[in-house]
Order: C-alpha cells, then structure tokens, then sequence
C-alpha cells in the first residue's frame, strides 16, 4: 500500500511517499528554521502562513520523486495532533481536499506515534511490544509500545519537556535557534562535572520528568555570574546541563525497562539526536544485554515519512477518518 503522507505539526512542511510502512519512495521537507531562528523561536501565525505557501509545492515534489501520479496513491496519511494548531490545520485541511478529490481514504495520524514509527523505517526488524521514550521540543514521554495502534503511557513531563528545557537552556547561554543542536556541540567540549545543578524528581511518580527546575537552575547561575562578573565557562555549562538531562531521562527509562521486564527498548523523537543520550543508551544497554533502537539523525526531526509508516498501521487497524477531521492542538497517545 503506497501512502502519500503530509506533516505541518510545527515549522517543518514535509510530504513523503511510503510504501507498506517501511519503505520510504521519496520525503521531502521545507524547513522554516532561518526564518524564525530571527525570533528565538516558532511564531504560529509565521509557521501557518509558510506551510499555506508551500504545502502544493512539497507535496508535489514528494510525488514526482516517488515517479508516481497521485492517481497511483492508495491513501492520504497526516498528523492531526498534537501540535500548533494553525499549523496543523494547514495540513489536515489539505489532506481532506486531496482526499475529496481522489476518493482515496484518509488516515489521521498522531504525531507521537509517528515519531515512534521512524523507528520501522530505520529498523525493519523493529516489531512491538517494546519501551519507548519519546523525547522532543513538546513531548517526554515513557510509553509501552504494545502494538502498532495500542499505548500505554507509564511517564510523562510534569512542566517542561526535555527539548523545551535544552531550548531554553541554550538562548540562556547565548546559543541560537535552536539550541538544542548547539548546546549538545559545546556539551562534547566540556566537562560535565564543572557545575553542579539539579536532578528534579517527581514525589510518588517514578517515571515522571520534572524539567523546569533544572532549567531555572541554569538561568539562575547565568544571572548570577553575571551580577557578580564571573566568567562562565559555556562548553562546562553545557556539558554540565546536557549530563543533568540525559541522567533524569536514562535513569527513568532503564527503572521502567527494568520494573516492566522490558530489553527492547527504543527511543524516538527530536531529542534523540542528541549525541550525550544516544551514547548513555549504547552503553547502558551492552552492559545490561538490552537491544536499542535509535534512528537515523534525518527521521529524528518532523518529517512525513514517519507519517506515513504510522498511517499505515492505523489503517491496517481501521482507523480512517472523514471530512469532518479536524485538527487537535493536544492529544494524548493512547486516545
């Protein structure tokens, strides 16, 4: 079953043609990053206004790279949720009219689980059940993967999600948009024992993140060199910051593997392309005979082809959806 797939949860425009939920035939992506690195971050009203320009474009280009009409497609695939709204709406509104137009079904499809679903594309091998976390800007989540349609959350962020916390974290220090990126190249320079910050933890919740501490924490020391005229060393900051991060996150995710009896373990989303938690995963699961699942730094961002090999499980699992689809700016996984 071939997919055209259509993503615009954030400030990506991505379309892309999948075959049978593992085998990408072309993914195309506009990013908005320069345009909005000027602001320190995603403006909606910008975002929505540059995903109406180009979406026909990116669609289009996704087609002609799969060397297919979209005559040739069997169903439309596209987030619905979560994520900014006007964004959103830009691409469910789309996929509905492309969907009037061919009579081919329409498949909504949480971002999150596509997210999850990069993972069969870049493993072919990869079936559930298994433990994931889905680390990006929005989203920290521990989830059991039960099958391809069926979540069960086991821990979530209480405030801040990881990838908001490096964000933020990384304008503190001066870096640009986005940070996250900059922020984890400093990080390999510096010793991440220079600064001692926080490991926040959720009273009565063992596999619940709490990010926001740690994130003032770091904002407070940058304020309060600057008061004193102390030099901060960035690249120890960092490093120091991201060591704090990837200890609350494999911590948590390990305890889960363990509690759960869980050794395949996979993690998902924009934050996984960090190199300091891809690396603490790597070793933490040699040690423990664990297999890790990580995908390829391309399908760690927003793209479409993580869409369309998610809408093919739902629609394997019948979940299509009419032109009364509407886009939802939140939306837990297990809905």
């Amino acid at each position: 079953m071939r997919l055209l797939a259509i993503e615009s949860s954030c400030d990506e425009t991505a379309a892309a043609v999948v075959e049978d939920g593992r085998h990408v035939l072309s993914s195309v992506i506009h990013s908005q990053v320069e345009e909005h690195r000027q602001y320190g971050g995603v403006v909606p009203e910008i975002a929505s206004r540059r995903h109406t320009e180009q979406i026909i474009a990116v669609t289009q280009k996704a087609l002609d790279n799969a060397q297919l009409a979209l005559e040739q497609i069997d169903g439309i695939a596209v987030t619905y949720a979560p994520g900014l709204i006007g964004a959103v709406l830009v691409g469910v509104n789309f996929a509905k009219g492309l969907s009037l137009a061919t009579g081919k079904p329409l498949i909504p499809v949480h971002h999150l689980r596509g997210h999850i679903a990069a993972n069969y594309i870049a493993h072919p091998q990869l079936e559930p059940p298994f433990l994931c976390l889905v680390v990006s800007g929005g989203h920290s989540h521990l989830i059991e993967v039960l099958g391809y349609t069926t979540f069960r959350i086991i821990g979530r962020t209480r405030d801040d999600a990881a990838g908001e916390a490096f964000d933020k974290a990384a304008r503190a220090m001066g870096f640009p948009y986005p940070g996250g990126v900059y922020l984890d190249r400093a990080a390999q320079a510096g010793n991440p024992a220079a600064y001692r910050l926080p490991l926040p933890r959720v009273e009565g919740s063992p596999y619940d993140f709490s990010f926001s501490g740690l994130k003032t924490a770091v904002i407070n020391l940058l304020h309060n060199a600057a008061q004193k005229g102390e030099t901060i060393h960035t690249n120890d900051l960092a490093a120091s910051f991201q060591h704090a991060v990837v200890q609350i996150l494999s911590s948590r995710f390990l305890a889960a593997a363990e509690q759960f009896g869980y050794q395949k373990l996979v993690i998902a989303g924009g934050v996984s392309a960090n190199s300091g938690l891809r690396g603490k995963m790597e070793e933490a699961c040699r040690q423990r005979g664990y297999s890790l699942y990580v995908p390829p730094l391309p399908l760690c961002g927003d793209n479409a082809a993580m869409i369309g090999a998610q809408g093919y499980y739902e629609w394997q699992a019948g979940h299509t959806a009419g032109l009364d689809l509407n886009g939802i700016a939140s939306l837990p996984i297990d809905c």
